[in-house]
């Protein structure tokens, strides 16, 4: 039989042959407390494992009887028996005694380690929030007293950056496909920290937490039992060394994430601030505190678009625990109505005083070996920070220097952060996804007066007066639907764009390797074919390493082909060789092939 009371909420056929054995079957019913008191003190003379596993499933079948109970008094009582579960499924698997512990092969060894982690999840008071209160010392057990001793320093992170931490397994996850999960021991939680330099936006982070006792039920009834209550990262360990054997640890890296996009907020700014009606007050989020010794890969959007588009990538990305362990994600985010020299602009800033904040003495390489994933505009943001264009992409668009200008200081300041600039250094791979480099065949005019009638381009965000911006644009050599107006970035996207057509014919800065993942409608030919929004002739470019073809529409960061290309990217950057998706066409664009079916 396999019910327990996990599944049940019975006892199983192995508890129920130690009632048998102690004539206890009826009194397990009427005297549930008075059954787990008389096994406890006779587990403490006979040493038979089955004993504990015994009264772990009783300990946790009544916990659950407390904590359903109309009466406040009982129900304040279950976490004392859910955390005597954890302690003697403990005791059970990793304890010692003259039985050596159980064989992966039981069947009560997988229930026990199930037991241990959603009783420890139990065993502590939440305050209204749901967060765990870890902070007492001392509890005091229906057969003991047990000191715990919390212990933080197992992590990458101090005690005073969490909030909360909230038990994983109380929410149900939807929007992905898959909920990433590695099988163990331990309780997977959501750690809530707050904002710091390192973090500023606060963050949710995927921590195990795990109970290691020491000393048996004699000692918890002398009261000289004593456990450590230790967290670990999902993002560091999967396994740890207890008593002498290899633990491996529940984690759920994707609980976090979804929590942390828990919000119609987040999904909701995407349109208003291509709409120019939401401020950016923090334009670069980190779901993690920074660590030293992981790459970071920074995720950048598309128009009209967020980081949570994202998601399923990364949420991906992270079920590899090489990625896990080698890589921090971090996102940019934008007003991205905004003309795209400006946007791209205020990512190089953002990246270069992020690294000069983090790591202000040069002694951090990883931090130095940076990929930047770019969508559609974002892409071109990404290649906007891996190009020299000296003085081309000024001339493209005016025959003066920046001196000659009839301009104010402000907007020759304007016209040099956004036109003058150099390669970032600390960028060594960029990824395109679906990135009109040529432009997109959906700006054509009509399209961009539909855009200018509801986007209010937000130029109070950079101080200027408006009628001064606009005569000065008026000098540059636009297209004539261009002029007498500041461009959106939907201008900056048509294949009419002098900087567009500049920034395409410029190679990536010597040392970084560029990859292309280009989208095309299920059922077109390639070179003909389109994304719906990007055509395959405007996506491809020269001078990258690799270009992918994935069959689907433009928003293609969640396909699966699109996430497993990023993923051997990733790996490629480590020195690592995987095998692309199956079924895909891959090809090296600097051998002149073109793609066939």
């Amino acid at each position: 039989s396999t019910v327990n009371p996990i599944n049940e909420g019975v006892p199983s056929t192995a508890t129920r042959v130690v009632l048998q054995r102690h004539d206890l079957i009826r009194t397990a019913s009427e005297d549930p407390v008075g059954t787990i008191r008389f096994l406890n003190e006779t587990a403490k003379v006979d040493e038979r494992r089955d004993l504990l596993f015994a009264l772990a499933e009783l300990s946790y079948l009544h916990g659950e009887r407390l904590k359903g109970s109309n009466f406040s008094k009982d129900a304040v009582h279950a976490p004392d028996y859910f955390l005597l579960t954890a302690v003697y499924a403990y005791l059970y698997l990793l304890g010692d005694g003259r039985e050596p512990p159980p064989s992966a092969w039981d069947v009560r060894f997988r229930e026990a380690c199930d037991l241990y982690n959603r009783a420890l999840g139990k065993g502590f008071p939440v305050d209204e929030g749901g967060s765990l209160r870890i902070g007492d010392r001392v509890r005091r057990l229906p057969v003991g007293e047990l000191t715990i001793t919390p212990n933080v320093e197992t992590l990458n992170w101090k005690a005073d950056q969490f909030v909360s931490f909230l038990p994983a397994d109380d929410y149900e996850v939807f929007g992905f496909t898959v909920r990433n999960r590695t099988p163990g021991l331990g309780v997977p939680l959501i750690a809530v920290i707050n904002q710091r330099l390192d973090a500023p936006n606060g963050g949710a982070l995927p921590i195990t937490a795990l109970l290691k006792m020491s000393g048996g039920l004699k000692e918890l009834g002398s009261g000289k039992a004593t456990a450590t209550l230790e967290f670990y990262s999902a993002y560091d360990q999967v396994e740890v060394m207890v008593n002498g054997r290899t633990v491996p640890l529940e984690t759920d890296s994707t609980a976090p994430l979804a929590y942390r996009l828990n919000d119609s907020r987040i999904w909701s700014l995407a349109y208003k601030r291509f709409l120019g009606s939401a401020r950016i007050d923090v334009p670069l989020i980190l779901i993690q505190p920074y660590e030293p010794g992981r790459i970071p890969v920074v995720f950048v959007h598309g128009t009209a678009s967020s980081p949570v588009w994202w998601a399923e990538m990364l949420n991906t990305l992270r079920s590899d625990p090489i990625i896990r362990k080698r890589f921090q994600f971090w996102f940019f985010q934008y007003d991205s109505s905004r003309i795209i020299l400006l946007s791209a602009a205020e990512l190089r800033e953002t990246l270069s005083g992020m690294v000069q904040q983090l790591d202000p003495e040069g002694k951090d390489p990883a931090l130095r070996q940076m990929v930047v994933v770019g969508h559609s505009q974002g892409g071109l943001l990404t290649k906007v920070s891996v190009v020299a264009p000296g003085d081309r992409i000024w001339k493209s668009i005016s025959d003066q220097s920046i001196d000659e200008m009839d301009a104010t200081k402000e907007i020759k300041e304007l016209a040099r952060r956004t036109t003058f600039f150099e390669p970032l250094p600390f960028v060594k791979r960029v990824v395109f996804i679906a990135t009109p480099h040529r432009g997109s065949y959906l700006t054509k005019n009509w399209v961009r007066n539909l855009v200018r009638s509801i986007v209010r381009v937000p130029v109070n965000i950079i101080t200027l007066n408006p009628q001064n911006l606009t005569e000065v644009f008026n000098r540059f050599k636009w297209p004539p639907d261009m002029r007498n107006r500041i461009p959106s970035s939907v201008d900056g996207m048509s294949a009419e764009n002098p900087v567009l057509q500049t920034l395409v014919t410029l190679p990536l800065a010597p040392g970084v390797k560029g990859h292309s993942i280009i989208a095309v409608l299920p059922g077109m030919e390639i070179e003909t074919g389109n994304d719906g929004v990007v055509e395959y002739r405007s996506a491809r470019i020269d001078g990258v390493d690799s270009e992918f073809i994935v069959r689907s529409e433009h928003s293609c960061q969640g396909h699966p082909f699109t996430i497993e290309e990023v993923r051997r990217i990733l790996h490629e950057h480590i020195g690592n060789k995987v095998v692309s998706p199956k079924g895909i066409h891959a090809l090296q664009p600097r051998d002149g092939k073109r793609p066939a079916e």
